[in-house]
């Protein structure tokens, strides 16, 4: 019997960065200096292939984010390449990135900024439609409410009427209404209970399953990417550091900044005593 892993890295990718890099400029503090520069990315490459679960993991500020909205055509990279479904998107002006807004959606990290709290739900979940020239059916929306587990009903209301988990079940109705190929998964429990953040995670992997998506899925927790990924690359000062299948990665880490991650995924001991995952990485890894 074949291999799968075999037959997927036979696939062209849907998703090549090639050597990006992002800076950002700072305002000068002095006439004599140069202006300082924030070096976001440093030259990033990765490749995601159709129906991958990729996983992206690593601190605040490593540069995961800021890597999400270059592959998005949100922001645009200082120098290198995107591909996305093999057109080169570095460069694209925004008319020209119509397919790109149809085919990739976001799932972003907190949910009750990423809704507007003066529009109904069903108005909400339909607007992606509207805007890229579709039919808003009612019977569409009712569809994407019953597959993220609310009612029929739950589109008569607004948004602040929803628990936190309520909510993200919203913006994840709201990222498939068009159908996209690519679901990008920008840290989509780390603002959720604990106690219903595996709810949330079962439900983005069993649509991914179910609609055959390619997922991008971000979080600073290996324990979490480890859940619902099957390959990772690990990030710190905007750079990949380690890159491979999430078990492996998982269970026999090579880079000292990974082995940090992994040694501070919390313990029910180190949770009772108090201590934090900021904490754990403040520790000497030896």
């Amino acid at each position: 019997m074949r291999d799968p892993k075999l037959d997927q890295l036979a696939q062209a990718p849907v998703i090549q960065v090639t050597n990006v890099v992002r800076d950002y400029p700072r305002p000068r503090t002095s006439l004599l200096q140069a202006a300082p520069v924030v070096h976001a990315l440093r030259g990033v490459s990765l490749e995601v292939r159709a129906g991958e679960r990729f996983g992206i993991v690593g601190e605040s500020g490593c540069g995961k984010s800021t890597l999400l909205r270059i592959i998005a055509a949100l922001d645009r990279a200082t120098s290198g390449r995107v591909l996305v479904e093999g057109t080169d998107i570095t460069r694209l002006p925004e008319r020209r990135l119509r397919f790109l807004r149809e085919n990739l959606q976001l799932v972003f990290q907190d949910p009750m900024s990423s809704l507007d709290p003066r529009m109904r739900v069903r108005d909400i979940i339909a607007e992606p439609l509207v805007v890229q020239g579709h039919p808003a059916s009612g019977e569409r929306v009712r569809e994407l409410l019953e597959a993220v587990g609310l009612s029929a009903d739950a589109g008569d209301r607004y948004p602040h009427q929803f628990s936190g988990g309520q909510r993200q079940r919203i913006s994840i109705a709201r990222a498939l209404a068009p159908r996209p190929r690519i679901l990008i998964a920008d840290e989509p429990v780390s603002a959720l209970d604990v106690s219903v953040r595996a709810q949330v995670l079962n439900l983005i992997s069993d649509l991914v399953d179910e609609l055959n998506l390619t997922l991008i899925f971000v979080s600073h927790d290996l324990s979490v990417v480890k859940h619902v990924c099957d390959r990772v690359a690990v990030m710190h000062a905007g750079e990949i550091v380690e890159s491979g299948y999430t078990g492996d990665v998982y269970a026999a880490p090579r880079h000292p900044y990974t082995r940090r991650l992994v040694s501070a995924i919390p313990t029910l001991h180190r949770a009772l005593a108090g201590t934090t995952t900021t904490d754990l990485l403040k520790e000497d890894p030896t």
